[in-house]
């Protein structure tokens, strides 16, 4: 029995690992495009700015030692090129342009997203880049060392993290967002001026908000020498494209698989409306646990754990994937941020009445030495669950996010989480842990408005 898994990101890798852990006896094949494997794009704008010292140090495994070690084969630098699903049959393009078919028994689609580039003047000029593969970033970081400036279109985490990197090595960095604020899927906008005035004030980023990159503008050469921002010319050496990702979706239509709005329609067990073809990762539609709307998870938490679910499907065992918080967390210089549930810009939009509690403060007792500001905002709907948070903060944020959205999968009230039993020692928390602090003043707002009713 042979299963066939398209794209060698999180999803797919799990996917297989998950499989022969499971099943010793299946045939499987990964084919990607990709080069190298195993390796988490989130970490490329950490290598750029030499807090990660190589390229090399981030990729997990090779293709060798899935084979040797188990006994899956990945085959690189290969594109799928049709779908025959009704005789279970791919055709594949491999390294030396030779076309081979292979059938199946079961297929994966794990291929992923790309990015977004707007159809703007100067996107093909020399120095403009995307982000989203080891090679990306090898190009970013060799170019870059020849250049003094930079703009940075998309504000998103990517973009901001890119932008740090870049920084780093020394060059003057513009960042260019359309939305009226920087993390606009991820903050709302009173906390993301916080991680906004850290990166203007200590950084030395510049932003440029509200406004899209108008086009981009070469020298004779075909070289990017700047760009148009609203009219206005700003000079640079580079530009970074980091305006999203969309997903892959030409192989499933091929396929004949059901599409949603913007992705591959899957169920629970992470299978497509053809029983044995499976859809995980960034390519796939997921349901929001708060709104229980259709929407994406582009994360590689949501890849791996769908890879599983995939995998033990595939193998006879049952499993579920449920659905989405996008609990998000990133770390751009001195400061942390993190979020997940829904914003409080998202809860108006969908037309759902919230009270939000907020607490500033340490996360270490107050006379230890080293102690760095934490800030809070716990979002709880009017039957004062939990349904949302956000923390920006200098250490210690991912751990206390992790910890809401288990309150959040829970059900968990304000006042439970107040009165929570929280750990305690002088170098690593206060006495009142932040999230009951902030969990505390929601109840209080709670109070008012039932003195007032």
């Amino acid at each position: 029995m042979r299963v066939i898994i398209i794209g060698s990101g999180a999803a797919g890798l799990t996917t297989a690992s998950t499989i022969r852990r499971y099943n010793k006896e299946m045939e499987i094949v990964v084919i990607t495009k990709d080069k190298h494997i195993a390796y988490s794009p989130c970490a490329i704008p950490y290598v750029i700015c030499n807090e990660i010292p190589s390229f090399e140090d981030i990729i997990m495994h090779t293709p060798e030692e899935y084979k040797r070690d188990r006994h899956i084969d990945v085959i690189t630098e290969s594109e799928v090129l049709d779908m025959d699903s009704e005789n279970n049959k791919i055709t594949y393009k491999d390294k030396e342009n030779n076309e081979i078919e292979l059938t199946y028994d079961y297929l994966v689609l794990a291929t992923g997203g790309s990015p977004f580039v707007p159809p703007i003047e100067g996107v093909d000029l020399k120095g403009v880049f995307k982000l989203r593969t080891i090679e990306d970033g090898m190009r970013i970081k060799e170019y870059a060392e020849n250049s003094k400036s930079v703009i940075v279109a998309g504000a998103g985490a990517i973009g901001l993290e890119t932008a740090y990197a870049l920084k780093e090595l020394g060059l003057d960095v513009v960042v260019v967002e359309m939305a009226p604020q920087i993390l606009p899927r991820a903050l709302d906008i009173d906390m993301a001026k916080i991680v906004m005035k850290y990166l203007e004030e200590d950084v030395g980023i510049k932003f440029i908000l509200e406004k899209p990159l108008g086009k981009i503008v070469g020298d004779e050469d075909g070289k990017v020498n700047g760009a148009v921002i609203d009219g206005e010319f700003y000079g640079c050496d580079m530009v970074i494209m980091a305006t999203g990702v969309r997903p892959n979706i030409e192989l499933a239509k091929k396929a004949g698989c059901e599409i949603g709005r913007w992705a591959i329609r899957v169920n629970e067990k992470m299978q497509t409306s053809i029983p044995n073809i499976y859809a995980v990762g960034d390519c796939v539609e997921v349901v929001d646990l708060i709104t229980k709307q259709i929407t994406l998870s582009p994360f590689g938490t949501t890849a791996v754990r769908q890879g599983k679910v995939a995998g033990k499907n595939i193998v006879g065992i049952e499993a579920k994937f449920n659905p989405v918080l996008n609990a998000m967390v990133s770390k751009i210089g001195d400061i942390e941020m993190a979020g997940t549930g829904m914003s409080e810009l998202g809860a108006h939009q969908n037309r759902l009445e919230v009270i939000v509690g907020k607490a500033r403060a340490l996360t270490r007792a107050r006379y230890y030495p080293g102690g760095k500001l934490i800030e809070v905002k716990l979002i709880c709907d009017m039957n004062k669950n939990i349904v949302g948070c956000q923390i920006v903060g200098g250490e210690r944020v991912a751990e206390r996010v992790d910890a809401v959205s288990i309150g959040i999968v829970k059900n968990m009230t304000c006042n439970e989480l107040a009165n929570i039993e929280f750990c305690y020692a002088p170098p690593v928390s206060m006495v009142i842990d932040p999230l009951a602090l902030a969990a505390e003043n929601a109840c209080d707002k709670f109070k008012k408005i039932e003195k007032n009713e």
